[in-house]
């Protein structure tokens, strides 16, 4: 089983920036894709940004140049580095990962608790 505990969230005035971090732990084979998912109130959870463990990145077109997402392999953690923040953004953002328990388990989805993003003056 994956654990992923985010940090980093907190309230930011519009312009400002948050680092977020995510660190898997437990037991597990391997992990594959990493990433980050936020969800504002009334709204669907949505992709924001997200990396594979070749350290190729994506991002929702609203965040691209914003919002920058890495991995350090070594650690299983990942970060969100976001600058320019716009009331927009404010959500909370939750971890995601792709992993396999053991050698032989599907690949399967697990995610944190979620961290709370307010941008706001």
């Amino acid at each position: 089983q994956v654990q992923l505990v985010e940090s980093g969230g907190g309230l930011v005035q519009p312009g400002g920036s948050l680092r977020l971090s995510c660190a898997a732990s437990g037991t597990f084979f391997n992990i594959y894709t990493m990433g980050w998912y936020r969800q504002a109130p009334g709204k669907v959870r949505e992709s924001v940004a997200l990396i594979t463990i070749a350290g190729v990145t994506s991002y929702e077109d609203s965040v691209k140049g914003r919002f920058s997402i890495s991995r350090d392999n070594a650690k299983n953690t990942i970060y969100l580095e976001m600058n320019s923040l716009v009331p927009e953004d404010t959500a909370v953002y939750y971890c995601n990962c792709n992993a396999k328990s053991h050698i032989y388990a599907p690949v399967r989805d697990y995610w944190g608790q979620g961290t709370q993003v307010t941008v706001s003056s």
